[in-house]
């Protein structure tokens, strides 16, 4: 018999305790414990094994109550009141005997240790008097927080309630500040914690932080071969304060690997620079043909690599497109800065591993894939990775090697691009480089957003592919220390492990300088609710506790492939433009997108116009002849009568309002007051002409220094008037609601400050 009236036991002990018995999971009375050992109330209880019958000693040392709970001790159970392992009886002898017979005969046949006898606490049983707390193990960033309503209803009521607002999720180790913010976004939270029409709040918020804070204590003993996940669900609220009734604690596997791959030295980044601005490059598989190789070659002299530091390894030839060969690896003469490899996947693991033993090479691409994908492959990866880890204990630490199974990197700085697509299919690079980076574990996604982003030449978009050695952490925290890249676009499958982590400190580091992250978190099922039976890895799967974690780091989370463009394009546009507030000035010619402004404001607020400015409205009404039939308000419409010169003037008119922080100009093209189709057509129109509306709103875009976004709604035959617009620099949607959205996401950042908290 045990009676927990006080921490007797360190936490530490418990699970080694548990593993030594190989248990993979914590008997409740060793979860409650665990509780005792932190400082998390929990209810006084007595543990009875099989031959232990209950007496009046046992019930008198739960304390005063006419009610007791009635609990099974069994290996693998985890929700017992499913099956009828938790009943709330009279705190009698007979009453709790009985109970304990039906038990054991509901039981016969399974896996029973003992009962667990606690006493009844009282406490509420409304919205937010039971919250679900939990400590997990993640991959991708170590140890998490969770919070969310509780009960055995935990799951339907998140699904149920606004996305975005079921879970509270914090990493273990945030300042208090942050944790009662992202604490306070949650409905469970929010329901205990604030008045709710005539009620108190239930609890102080700071009481609720302290038990995470307690919880976190525990943050030391997570991961490979430790705690997997413990949920305390219900974490009752009562009049003695919090109180956890039930608890779930699970060890995770002890996985070698995984602890072999936290553990592995660190990375020589500062090759990072050499990797991106290369002095020297060699490469392999190169054909007399079009291959890859021989695509990437051409791309090198194509961007003005110098020919003379290019080496080609290809036996039987002394020069390909002007650049000398050598026969094999050994035959190099000097270190290159970057050793593209773009062989077949069979070839890859042999060129892969000399070029990390003998040291040729500061930095490796490894274009093909198969290094992961199949048995063989996986086998081919460890020794490649053994070859890495022996390489980093020399001088220098080894190279670096991004890939495989990637395009690679194009670097504006550096000069090359080895993405090995005809230029036909992908324009070569141009002009001035954009401020921003893509970041991508598919180079296809990369290739795809510099297309559709076509006016904005990244400086530098990379395709990590499978992260064999270097990460997308390692690339973020290279990138954070760049103030030319205002933006990083990333596209992320499946973290490094612990990479996450990393990714969210180097995001943190970008918004602390003003910069901004748009992450796009593919594979958003929830892929860890197989982790555990817990509530909590039901509810929240590894992607979305990697949206609710970039979130609270800054960054700003694309729920689509399109908004991700958007969100990139109108960021990198706006990123030097003025932002004083939230106020909203919009213009349109069309009744409908007006309204449409009106009613989906995305966060923003229409702004009332300035006497000036409502007066210089009306003489534009009045010199397009409608002047009695339309009245000034925001949103400003001019119908379709307002031609060129008018819609021009409108919107210089709107921008110059001081009570406008920023702006819409909607564009609905179809009137023949405006010329909004090439040179050429029946109309006799010309878009291109210094005198219509494009031109126009491009001057103003130059002239003008608040941040402003124009809409074309409407079908392909009006895409040329939006690429004029966009060419000319001024973020241009289709719709006015995706402009709504991407332009208060910028007005929130900015708000947000530095930080991006």
């Amino acid at each position: 018999m045990v009676v927990a009236s006080a921490p007797a036991t360190r936490p530490a002990d418990i699970l080694r305790r548990a593993r030594a018995a190989g248990r993979t999971s914590l008997p409740e009375p060793d979860g409650l414990a665990l509780l005792d050992a932190i400082g998390i109330a929990t209810p006084r209880r007595v543990v009875l094994d099989l031959a232990t019958a209950v007496t009046e000693d046992h019930l008198a040392a739960l304390g005063e109550g006419y009610r007791c709970v009635v609990k099974i001790v069994a290996p693998g159970i985890a929700h017992k009141s499913d099956i009828g392992g938790v009943a709330i009886v009279e705190s009698t002898v007979p009453a709790v005997a009985a109970e304990m017979a039906a038990m054991r005969r509901r039981w016969a046949a399974g896996p029973l240790e003992g009962f667990l006898l606690e006493a009844f606490v009282e406490h509420e049983a409304g919205l937010g008097s039971e919250l679900l707390v939990s400590l997990r193990w993640t991959g991708d960033f170590g140890p998490v927080i969770g919070v969310g309503l509780g009960g055995v209803h935990a799951e339907l009521l998140a699904r149920d309630i606004r996305p975005g607002r079921e879970l509270a999720i914090v990493e273990t180790d945030r300042p208090v500040a942050e944790v009662a913010a992202a604490l306070g976004v949650a409905t469970a939270v929010r329901l205990a914690a604030e008045p709710q029409r005539g009620r108190p709040a239930l609890i102080d918020l700071a009481s609720l932080v302290a038990v995470i804070e307690r919880l976190a204590t525990l943050a030391p003993l997570t991961g490979p071969g430790g705690l997997r996940e413990l949920e305390i669900n219900p974490l009752a609220v009562t009049p003695r304060g919090l109180v956890a009734l039930d608890v779930l604690a699970a060890l995770d596997p002890d996985d070698t690997a995984a602890r072999r791959a936290a553990d592995l030295p660190v990375r020589p980044r500062w090759k990072l620079g050499r990797l991106l601005r290369p002095t020297s490059i060699a490469i392999t598989g190169v054909s007399a043909g079009e291959n890859p190789g021989r695509i990437i070659l051409r791309n090198l002299l194509r961007d003005g690599f110098p020919a003379d530091r290019i080496v080609v390894v290809k036996p039987g030839v002394t020069s390909v497109d002007g650049c000398a060969c050598v026969p094999d690896v050994a035959s190099m003469r000097e270190k290159a800065d970057l050793f593209v490899i773009a062989l077949s996947a069979a070839r890859t693991p042999d060129v892969l591993r000399e070029v990390v033993e003998s040291d040729a090479a500061h930095s490796i691409i490894v274009i093909p894939g198969g290094l992961e994908e199949t048995a063989r492959g996986r086998a081919h990866a460890e020794g490649i990775r053994a070859a890495l880890l022996a390489s980093r204990a020399r001088p220098g630490g080894g190279p670096l090697v991004n890939g495989g199974n990637c395009l690679g990197i194009r670097s504006r700085p550096g000069g090359y691009d080895t993405f090995f697509i005809p230029e036909a299919k992908l324009a070569a690079p141009s002009g001035t480089a954009a401020p921003f980076a893509i970041v991508a574990q598919s180079g296809a996604f990369a290739l795809s957003r510099m297309s559709r982003l076509a006016d904005l030449d990244p400086t530098y978009a990379i395709s990590v592919g499978n992260q064999l050695d270097l990460t997308i952490g390692d690339w973020l925290e290279h990138l954070q220390a760049d103030p030319a890249i205002r933006v990083v676009g990333v596209y992320v499958e499946g973290f490094a492990p612990l990479d996450g982590r990393r990714f969210l400190d180097a995001a943190r580091a970008i918004a602390a300088r003003g910069g901004t992250v748009v992450l796009y978190r593919a594979g958003r099922t929830a892929a860890g609710a197989s982790a555990s039976a817990s509530h909590t890895a039901a509810i929240a799967g590894d992607a979305l506790i990697a949206q609710r974690l970039a979130t609270q780091a800054g960054v700003i989370v694309a729920d689509s492939l399109e908004a991700f463009d958007d969100l990139v394009r109108t960021f990198v546009l706006l990123d030097r433009r003025a932002i004083a507030g939230p106020r909203l000035g919009a213009m349109s010619n069309a009744g409908f997108e007006c309204v449409a402004i009106a009613d989906s404001q995305a966060g923003l607020e229409l702004a009332p116009f300035s006497s000036t400015t409502s007066r210089r409205l009306t003489e534009i009404l009045a010199g397009a002849g409608i002047g009695e039939v339309v009245e000034v308000h925001d949103p400003f419409d001019l119908t379709p009568m307002g031609d060129d010169p008018a819609f021009a003037a409108a919107a210089e008119a709107i921008l110059a309002d001081e009570g406008v922080d920023v702006a819409i100009v909607g564009n609905v093209p179809f009137t023949a007051a405006l010329q909004t189709l090439p040179a050429g057509g029946p109309g006799g129109e010309d878009l291109a002409a210094p005198d219509a509306v494009a031109a126009r709103l491009i001057e103003l875009w130059r002239r003008t220094t608040k941040a402003w976004a124009t809409v074309v709604d409407a079908g392909s035959q009006y895409d040329p008037l939006a690429r004029a617009l966009e060419a000319g620099g001024i973020p241009t949607f289709r719709t006015a609601d995706a402009a709504l959205r991407a332009l208060s996401a910028v007005v929130e950042r900015r708000r947000a400050g530095p930080s991006g908290n």
